[in-house]
C-alpha cells in the first residue's frame, strides 16, 4: 500500500476525464452519485464477455470453471477488504438499497413485531428509511430517530435516549451522503448490544472513502454498492454475521438458493447461495475484482488522506467565497454539515445565495462541472434544514484541488450572472 496518491497517474486510468464538451475539461464532481471508472474495470468486464462468458455454479466445462472460480475470488475478496471471517457471510445483491431491503423483508419480518422500535438517524437516505417504514407500518413497529447538532453530527445524547429496552434494530448511514458526517457507528453498537438490539449500517458513502472493518464498526449488517467505489452498477453487497443470516428465512424462490425441491416443500441451500436466487450479475461481480484490486493497491488510508486534503482545500475555499461577499447572507454560499474534516468526507450540500440549486447545477454543467441538484433522496433531512433542495459537488481518488478552484470560480461567475454574488 501506498500512503499518499499519485493523482496524475490514478487520472490517466480514468478516460472519461478527458472529456472536453465546448472547449472546456470535464470536470467530475459527483461521485456520491456514481463513481468513473478506470480502464482496469472495463478491461475486466469486456475480458469475462469476451473470453470466458459462462454461467456460474452449474457447469463442468472449462468456462463455467473459469467464470465461477472468478466470481467466488470477488467474495474472498471482499471479505478481505471489509475484514469479514468467512466468506459465506458476502451477499451479492443489485445495489445497497437491495441489500437494505432484503434485511426488512427477511429479517424484519422474523423478528419484528408490534410494538418494537427501530431507531434511524435523522441524515437517513431513502434506501434506509423507506424500507423501515415499510416495515413499521406492516408490522405495527414505531420509528424513533436519533436528532442531529447544529453542525451536522449525530446528537449522541439524543442517540442514548432513542436506543432503549423496545429497540430491536438500529439503522444508520456510515457516512451521510449530504452533509458527508461520519458518523460514529461503533458508539452507536455498543448503545444497540446493550439493548439486545441488533446495528444495521449503510455504508453506500462509508465504504468506497475510509478504511472499513465490520470488525471495529461492530455492526451486525452492513450494505454498500459497488458502483460509487469505481466499480460497475449492479452490484451491492450485504454482509451479515453467519449466525443471523443462517436464522434468516430465504428472500426469494428460485434456481440456486435451494438444497432440494419436491412438489410440495423445499429446503434452503447453505450460505451464501441461500440468498443468491438466479443467475446473479456474473461480469459485474468479476469486475468488481478489479475494482477492488485499484483501490488496495492505493490503500483505503491514502484515499482517505486524500480526500481529507480535499476537504480542507474545500472548506477554505467556501470560507473565502463567503467573506468576498461583503456581508451579505443572501450572497453567501452556505454549505451544510460539519466544519471538521476528521468527522466528514468530501461531500458537500451547498446553495448560493437564493439561486435555485437547480438552476446553478445547469449553469455549472455549462462549464461542463458535473456537480448535482435536488433532495439527493434526504427530503427528511432538506426539511429539517429549512431547505427545498441543496446543490452538491462530491469528490473522489481522481479529483484535484485545481478541479476545486475551478467550481468556485464557475459559482461566482454564475452569481455574477444572475446578479447575486458582487464582483470582486
Amino acid at each position: 500500500m501506498t500512503e499518499t496518491i499519485n493523482i496524475e497517474q490514478i487520472r490517466k486510468d480514468f478516460p472519461i476525464l478527458d472529456r472536453v464538451v465546448d472547449g472546456k475539461k470535464l470536470v467530475y464532481l459527483d461521485s456520491a452519485n456514481t463513481s468513473q471508472k478506470p480502464t482496469q474495470v472495463m478491461d475486466a468486464l469486456v475480458n469475462y464477455y469476451k473470453n470466458y462468458n459462462s454461467n456460474v455454479h452449474r457447469g463442468i466445462h472449462i468456462l463455467s470453471q473459469e467464470a465461477t472460480a472468478a466470481y467466488e475470488n470477488v467474495r474472498e475478496q471482499i471479505k478481505e477488504f471489509i475484514q469479514a471471517e468467512d466468506a459465506s457471510e458476502i451477499i451479492f445483491t443489485a445495489n445497497a438499497t437491495a441489500a437494505i431491503n432484503l434485511v426488512a423483508y427477511s429479517w424484519g419480518r422474523a423478528n419484528i413485531s408490534a410494538g418494537d422500535e427501530i431507531v434511524l438517524s435523522a441524515m437517513e437516505h431513502h434506501s434506509n428509511l423507506i424500507p423501515w417504514q415499510m416495515l413499521a407500518a406492516e408490522r405495527g413497529a414505531k420509528l424513533v430517530f436519533i436528532e442531529l447538532t447544529v453542525d451536522g453530527q449525530l446528537d449522541m445524547e439524543s442517540a442514548h435516549k432513542a436506543i432503549r429496552p423496545k429497540t430491536k434494530l438500529v439503522a444508520v448511514t456510515q457516512m451521510s451522503n449530504v452533509l458527508g458526517t461520519i458518523n460514529p457507528i461503533d458508539k452507536l453498537a455498543d448503545l444497540a448490544h446493550a439493548q439486545g438490539a441488533l446495528i444495521l449500517v449503510d455504508g453506500a458513502q462509508g465504504v468506497p472513502h475510509l478504511p472499513t472493518s465490520v470488525k471495529t464498526l461492530k455492526c451486525d449488517f452492513l450494505a454498500f454498492s459497488v458502483h460509487k467505489m469505481i466499480g460497475p452498477t449492479g452490484i451491492g453487497v450485504l454482509w451479515a454475521k453467519r449466525e443471523i443470516l443462517e436464522a434468516m428465512p430465504p428472500f426469494m424462490g428460485g434456481g440456486s438458493m435451494i438444497s432440494w425441491v419436491k412438489r410440495e416443500s423445499f429446503a434452503p441451500n447453505e450460505l451464501p447461495a441461500k440468498f443468491e436466487a438466479g443467475t446473479p450479475n456474473i461480469a459485474d461481480v468479476i469486475a468488481t475484482g478489479a475494482a477492488l484490486d485499484y483501490l488496495n493497491k492505493i490503500g483505503m488510508q491514502a484515499v482517505r488522506q486524500h480526500e481529507i486534503e480535499l476537504s480542507t482545500y474545500v472548506l477554505k475555499g467556501f470560507k473565502e467565497f463567503s467573506q468576498s461577499a461583503n456581508g451579505k447572507s443572501s450572497d453567501k454560499l452556505t454549505f451544510y454539515g460539519p466544519h471538521d474534516v476528521s468527522v466528514r468526507g468530501a461531500v458537500f450540500a451547498f446553495n448560493l445565495g437564493d439561486i435555485h440549486p437547480h438552476d446553478l447545477g445547469q449553469i455549472l454543467s455549462e462549464q461542463n462541472i458535473a456537480v448535482r441538484a435536488g433532495h439527493h433522496c434526504c427530503q427528511p433531512l432538506m426539511k429539517d434544514l429549512g431547505v427545498q433542495a441543496t446543490a452538491r459537488a462530491s469528490f473522489y481518488i481522481y479529483n484535484t484541488k485545481e478541479e476545486v478552484d475551478i467550481l468556485f470560480a464557475a459559482l461566482k461567475e454564475a452569481g455574477k450572472v444572475l446578479g447575486h454574488v458582487p464582483s470582486r
